[in-house]
Order: structure tokens, then C-alpha cells, then sequence
């Protein structure tokens, strides 16, 4: 996976959520594209303690070279 993979969804208006899947089969989920930041080789992800919050509370600092796919979330309808 690239960076630019990376900035592409999160440049995308209106933002569409995704969740990113590592080589190892942990996922995080990106609702907010301030969530994540791309660098050359790799992407900080914000993790937060509750699901209902606007803000992370802590991040992992993840290779691009672990970073597997980047699948979109599926929204319900509405």
C-alpha cells in the first residue's frame, strides 16, 4: 500500500469511511479523515477509547509495508 492510496480516501469529498486492514488481520476504522496521517513508509492512526467520540485518545504508528487493504465501511441507509 502507498501513501498516496492513503491520501486519495482521505481527500475524497464527501469523506467516505474505510477501514484499514494490517497483515495480520487487526483492523482500525477511519470515520474521520483527521483520524490518520500517511507518511513515506508509514501512517499514524488515532485509536480512540470510545466509540462515540469525536476525538482519539491514542495512536499506533503502523509500516506501510503491514498496511494489507483499505475497504469502505458499510453506512446504513438512511
Amino acid at each position: 500500500m502507498s501513501s498516496e492510496d492513503i491520501l486519495a480516501l482521505l481527500r475524497r469529498r464527501p469523506f467516505v469511511p474505510f477501514r484499514l486492514v494490517t497483515t495480520d488481520g487487526t483492523t482500525y476504522e477511519v470515520r474521520h479523515p483527521e483520524w490518520l496521517m500517511p507518511g513515506r513508509r508509514s501512517v499514524v492512526v488515532g485509536v480512540r477509547d470510545q466509540p462515540s467520540e469525536a476525538v482519539y485518545d491514542q495512536f499506533i504508528v503502523i509500516s506501510l509495508l503491514h498496511v494489507q487493504r483499505l475497504e469502505p465501511i458499510e453506512t446504513p441507509a438512511g
